[in-house]
């Protein structure tokens, strides 16, 4: 259980939340909702006990398992098996198991050997540690982790398969309080479906912030909503679709009271003006009017709209016919082989999906595109005006020890300070926020920064990795409708269906085998999947 009292969390000078008080319980299953960057992660952070409040106290009772949106900590080195079985401390218990047993292969009649060998299989038996690893085992491959994949160490996994074995691990843990960030990020349709049951009959606490309606709808009995323009929580001690109804009768009647107010307190403070012009009766005018300033008080404020990021892709500069070709590319991590010999012609405005099971290198894919990463063999070979603009899962484009404006200018350095401001503005960055430091902002918000350093590009190929990861629906419209009126070439991965509706793709190319063909419609049902 985690009891939260008087609660006040900062971003700067900017409060996101003041004297906030609430408790999560067994059997609660909490949706936090609101706006990207209005405290959300800050918020669950913070009952993870990772970061500390400006104000108020948090008690913990019980374990606490946290999944944060970007799990890329911890030891790169460890095998992504033993990460998840460290959830219960198994992961060490195993590997001196597995040492002890090539020692008694190499001395079979050493008592010592046998005796130590003993006594740990005593103690791993005692932990279940057998049934563990076989739900460890199920739980990985119900998340669409294979065991080709479990055996490899961490650093050599894609994003999406590291997000995966930090969610496994979670999972596995038997934590009492449940607080995820984004779990359903690039999760396939199947593993979506498997998460949502589970977490429907979780006994423990949870609390969940995630832009899946239908895993809200399926899981949620309370939802929390974080209002970024009043630094408030607003708590709803019901369902999804319940509190959808009721938030708009709620809304309807603030506005109602609301005029109603406004309209008596305006009879009021006209009367209080012409009593003024008598001296006799200027103190009962005053009266008047503190009276009607009470009555305005006492109503709650309408809330204000939510503001949304404005974007529109660069237009793209000037270039040759096929700007973009890559020749064989293979790429393998130790002895994990990704694609062999993958071809890929760009053409000037150009429109292709990469479509592929998780693992199968669609991220790797564009790392070599982009220069982040070199092939192993073959060759990416820019074309006449080439002008890359790269958007990546995990915002490796960003430097998260600058400031918000330092990245921009970094992007664009020949980009006047006050044209950036205005860019930034219209992505929701203004005042101290373009001075806050990228690090430690909100995955929503990191997806704003690194999306508006590509309007200001001029870039003719775009090379974007799940672009519609960690928005709000509003903030997603907005770049399904610049991805759709974009005039240059784009390449796409992305597990969204919408964003490949808004591309209209042409072509399409299949990892690992890289298959190049063109699009059809029959392929849509792979988006979810891959």
């Amino acid at each position: 259980m985690i009891t939260v009292q008087d609660l006040e969390l900062r971003a700067g000078a900017r409060a996101l939340l003041t004297g906030v008080t609430f408790r999560v319980q067994p059997g609660d299953r909490i949706g936090l909702v609101g706006r990207n960057g209005a405290g959300k992660t800050t918020l669950t952070k913070t009952l993870a006990g990772e970061t500390l409040p400006a104000g108020g106290s948090i008690t913990r009772a019980g374990e606490v398992g946290y999944l944060p949106q970007d799990p890329r900590t911890g030891d790169l080195d460890v095998l992504a098996r033993d990460r998840v079985l460290s959830a219960r401390g198994l992961d060490e218990i195993v590997r001196r198991m597995e040492k002890l047993q090539v020692e008694m292969a190499e001395r079979p009649d050493d008592p010592d050997v046998l005796v130590r060998y003993g006594k740990l299989e005593e103690r791993f038996t005692a932990l279940d540690g057998y049934g563990a690893e076989a739900e460890a085992a199920r739980i990985c491959s119900n998340l669409g982790l294979p065991t080709r994949a479990l055996d490899q160490r961490i650093g050599t996994l894609s994003g999406g398969q590291r997000r995966r074995v930090e969610l496994a691990r979670i999972l596995f843990s038997g934590a009492t309080t449940l607080l995820l960030d984004e779990p359903t990020n690039h999760l396939d349709a199947d593993s979506i479906g498997w998460l949502r049951e589970f977490l429907r009959k979780h006994a423990g606490g949870l609390v969940v912030i995630s832009h899946d309606v239908e895993l809200l709808g399926a899981v949620v009995n309370k939802v929390f909503h974080l209002d970024a323009n009043r630094a408030e929580l607003d708590q709803y001690n019901v369902g999804w679709k319940t509190y959808l109804q009721q938030r708009e009768t709620d809304e309807k009647r603030r506005k109602r009271e609301r005029a109603n107010a406004e309209k008596q307190a305006g009879v009021l403070f006209l009367q209080a003006d012409k009593m003024r012009a008598k001296a006799t009766k200027a103190k009962a005018a005053q009266g008047m009017a503190k009276r009607a300033e009470r009555m305005l008080a006492a109503t709650e404020g309408v809330r204000a709209q939510d503001r949304v990021a404005k974007l529109r892709f660069p237009e793209p500069a000037p270039c040759g016919k096929t700007p973009l070709t890559a020749r064989e590319l293979s790429k393998s991590y130790g002895s994990l082989e990704i694609f062999t010999d993958v071809d890929l012609a760009i053409d000037r405005g150009a429109r292709v999906v990469v479509l592929g099971l998780n693992g199968a290198g669609k991220t790797t894919l564009l790392k070599l595109l982009s220069g982040t990463e070199l092939p192993d063999t073959g060759a990416v070979l820019p074309g006449h005006g080439c002008r890359l603009g790269y958007y990546a899962q995990e915002h490796d484009t960003l430097d998260t020890d600058r400031t918000v404006l330092e990245n921009m200018r970094t992007s664009a350095p020949e980009l006047p300070e006050p044209e950036a401001r205005r860019v930034l503005g219209s992505f929701l960055f203004s005042g101290d926020v373009v001075h806050q430091v990228a690090g430690t902002l909100s995955g929503g918000e990191k997806t704003r920064l690194a999306l508006a350093t590509l309007v200001v590009s001029g870039a003719n190929v775009l090379l974007l990795d799940e672009p519609t990861n960690n928005l709000d629906p509003a903030s997603r419209e907005e770049v399904l409708s610049a991805l759709s009126s974009y005039k240059g070439a784009v390449v796409l991965v992305t597990h969204d269906e919408g964003a490949v509706q808004a591309l209209e793709p042409e072509k399409v190319l299949l990892l690992p085998d890289g298959v190049e063909d063109q699009w059809s419609d029959a392929l849509a049902d792979l988006v979810a999947l891959a």
